[in-house]
């Protein structure tokens, strides 16, 4: 069973329930995927789930998914699964700091609604892209293998 786990939000505990079940079976699909999509692929490297990632000395986060540059360690792609118990943290106070913090990619995998917000980051924030939900398909330009069908994702 999941364990409940902190972060770090300029230099303060930002404490996290411990994951439900279901987040945990959708994390593990979400890895899953990718870690088939960039086997042989040198440019990233996936991290393993909620592993600790330095946005700044005084900011550590543990995306439930992580892809980082290989080349620079720098985190490019973050996947936040939305817990139901701290939902802010997620949608509200991490998204902020991803922000500040230039990540190039942010995706919101949201269980109670069964869909996906894409944020790209560009220069004056991060931009919502799109909602996926249905048989709308997950992909990213990078790794060009990676396609999830959301309700695939979501299936329990």
């Amino acid at each position: 069973m999941s364990q409940p786990y902190e972060e770090i939000l300029n230099g303060g505990t930002l404490p996290r329930s411990a994951p439900s079940l279901r987040h945990e079976a959708i994390c593990s699909r979400l890895h899953r995927e990718m870690a088939a999509s960039v086997a042989g692929l040198a440019a990233v490297q996936l991290l393993a789930p909620r592993t600790q990632v330095a946005l700044s000395h005084a900011t550590t986060f543990c995306p439930d998914l992580a892809l980082v540059m290989a080349a620079t360690g720098k985190l490019f792609l973050a996947a936040e699964i939305i817990s139901r118990d701290d939902h802010r943290a997620d949608t509200v106070t991490k998204k902020e700091v991803y922000e500040q913090h230039r990540v190039p990619r942010l995706w919101m995998v949201d269980p109670r609604y069964d869909n996906v917000e894409i944020y790209h980051s560009f220069e004056f924030g991060l931009q919502l892209k799109g909602i996926l939900a249905g048989s709308e398909i997950l992909q990213e330009k990078l790794v060009p293998q990676f396609r999830v069908s959301v309700s695939e994702l979501f299936l329990v």
